[in-house]
Parts: C-alpha cells; structure tokens; sequence
C-alpha cells in the first residue's frame, strides 16, 4: 500500500482500478481543494524546471491544467483570463526581448 493524499486528475482513479489495483478517493470541499491546487501548482513548476529538454512541453501542459482548475475554481473564464493577460501584456509588456534588470539607481 502507497498513501500519496495528493489531488489526482479525474481519471487516475479508473485507470489505477482498470490495473487490478484500489485506489481509496474523496471529494475535497473547497478550502481543502484551494490549498490542494496551490501545492499542485508548485510541484508541477518544479517538474517543469528539472525536466529534461524533452519532457518540458508535457510538463509545461501540466502546469497549465492546474492554472485552468484554479480558473475554474475562482469562477473565471479561459477567455476572461485571457482578456486579463492581455491586458497586462498591452500595459507592461511581454518577455520577448529577453531584457534583464540589472539595477536601478
């Protein structure tokens, strides 16, 4: 037996059992699954970072699946988000010309 207490995709269940295994699950109520999405979100940027070359873009969609459930969570569109990011990156800029801030006196 392997105790993980980690949020899992709704699918990993059905897969676990479909293996010959029994997987133990339970719904989270919503402070609970709040703070399960924000220790997702760190882990799969920590994936993310020390993957290899070729495992990064899976990684990456990892990433952004729990943006999308933390979205979803707050009750905000994919396409609010993106009015949101849009906007930021009209007002601010985007990360295109790779500029590092050295200092400012």
């Amino acid at each position: 037996m392997i105790i993980y207490n980690k949020l899992v995709r709704d699918k990993i269940p059905q897969i676990i059992e479909s293996s010959g295994k029994q997987a133990e699950i339970r719904v989270l109520d919503d402070a609970e699954y709040k703070r399960m999405l924000n220790i997702m979100l760190q882990e799969e940027l920590d994936e993310f970072i020390e993957a290899g070359e070729d495992e990064k873009i899976p990684e990456l969609a990892d990433l952004v699946e729990v943006v999308y459930a933390i979205l979803e969570h707050k009750g905000i569109s994919i396409e609010e988000f993106e009015r949101i990011r849009k906007e930021k990156k009209e007002k601010r800029g985007e990360f295109g010309e790779r500029l590092l801030l050295v200092k400012v006196e």
